[in-house]
């Protein structure tokens, strides 16, 4: 994958509808067929962008790593991976290609995940433990919500985890970001909607591969705003209908299958969102330390907690747990003046919560965004390796402090 998005657009033909310079002085009033004519071409052409912006692969191809990197993956020395490959150990470790630069070698990601496992320090999960959901979640749009969700799976599986992604967000931004187009290649068969509709009792249904070893989906697509007006008129014809528990419901045969599922939610409070956090074991929140979205993100603390006293009082008995909720400061543009000053309120208002690190704003998770893809998916970056390693030790910092939890909490459970 490339760093920049040098690939030039596709020349498309511009739809009837176009509004000219001398056409404001006029009254143009579009049709609801031309409405359709504008999403016909606008779907064409993102098509034809990914492709020119995946070039020379119409689909995405996961990064490779040095012995070096790898290395890096397994928290040992050059030297001692070096041995491993040349001496061929008991380990059966994979030994990459050779690339063609004197004795140098490239490892797939495939390779380097089984050096992880292999060699890697991380602990495993035990028989007796389950896998645990992550729900990604704010009422905003625009906070990195989607581009966290995807950077936690692929940190995760660097440390040897499997980790299963759901997408229920119906503009499909996590689907886009693993290469596949939500209103061209995901029917709605392959999203949750059978399981809201009482179809499937489980989501096996629906998971499928992705380009990114360790990485399966369940993707989304536009047909998912039915679940808004199905979940509610079930309710209303059922009072014994649990609307908040279809999606726990169904990850349930999903558990022992998964060290970590990542949930991706709409950007409001939705029924699916709130599917997704009454499953969730965890909750992460980024908040860019802005002013407006420190103010939405009370909004959405306040909603939350209405709607958790009003489920609590009309379902006796009910009670929900989550075994950590974060605050993540994302989008951190350090050169504006207002950052500091958010920051702070952001840290007095959620103390406790808030995460010790954060997601700067830098050109390279920009580009990568650009390219359908997070800052793991370059290979090798072509600018500046300070400017790289920046972008890229936040989330390496995120992915350590949750896959940390994670053990903590499989060790809880081995130990009752």
């Amino acid at each position: 994958m490339t760093t920049t998005a040098k690939a030039k657009l596709p020349k498309t033909q511009v739809p009837a509808v176009s509004i000219h310079a001398n056409q404001f002085s006029k009254v143009n009033r579009i049709s609801l067929d031309a409405i359709s004519d504008i999403a016909t071409h606008a779907s064409d052409m993102l098509v034809e962008v990914r492709e020119s912006m995946l070039k020379p692969h119409p689909r995405k191809h996961p990064p490779v790593y040095t012995t070096a990197q790898v290395a890096a993956l397994c928290k040992i020395d050059r030297m001692k991976a070096n041995y491993f490959v040349s001496s061929r150990s008991d380990l059966e470790l994979p030994t990459g290609t050779l690339s063609g630069k004197g004795s140098s070698r490239i490892f797939s990601l495939e390779e380097a995940r089984e050096w992880v496992k292999k060699v890697g320090p991380y602990k495993k999960r035990g028989e007796n433990a389950l896998g645990k959901k992550i729900a990604i979640g704010n009422f905003k749009g625009g906070v990195s919500k989607t581009s966290t969700a995807m950077t936690l799976a692929q940190g995760l599986t660097l440390c040897g985890r499997d980790v299963l992604i759901i997408d229920l967000d119906p503009q499909a931004s996590l689907t886009a970001l693993t290469g596949l187009l939500a209103d061209s290649e995901v029917t709605e068969e392959q999203t949750v909607l059978p399981l809201i509709y009482g179809e499937q009792t489980s989501l096996e249904y629906a998971v499928q591969k992705t380009y990114w070893d360790g990485i399966d989906l369940i993707p989304a697509s536009a047909a998912l705003f039915s679940a808004e007006f199905y979940l509610p008129f079930k309710q209303s014809k059922d009072s014994k209908f649990q609307f908040w528990n279809v999606l726990n419901k169904g990850l349930e045969p999903l558990l022992d299958r998964y060290d970590a599922i990542i949930i991706d939610t709409p950007p409001a409070l939705s029924y699916m969102t709130i599917n997704a956090f009454m499953a969730a074991d965890g909750l992460v929140i980024p908040t860019p330390p802005s002013a407006l979205d420190y103010a939405s993100s009370t909004q959405f603390w306040n909603l939350f907690a209405d709607l958790s006293a009003n489920m609590k009082q009309n379902v006796p008995g009910l009670e929900k747990n989550f075994d950590f909720i974060h605050v993540l400061l994302a989008r951190v543009n350090t050169q504006d003046a207002a950052t500091h000053v958010v920051r702070e309120w952001i840290k007095k208002t959620y103390e406790g919560l808030v995460l010790p690190m954060e997601i700067p704003e830098t050109t390279v998770t920009k580009s990568a965004a650009a390219e359908f893809g997070t800052v793991y998916d370059i290979s090798k970056y072509e600018g500046s390796l300070k400017t790289y390693q920046r972008a890229r030790e936040g989330y390496d910092r995120l992915v350590e402090t949750i896959d940390m939890q994670l053990v903590a909490l499989w060790t809880a459970e081995e130990n009752l």
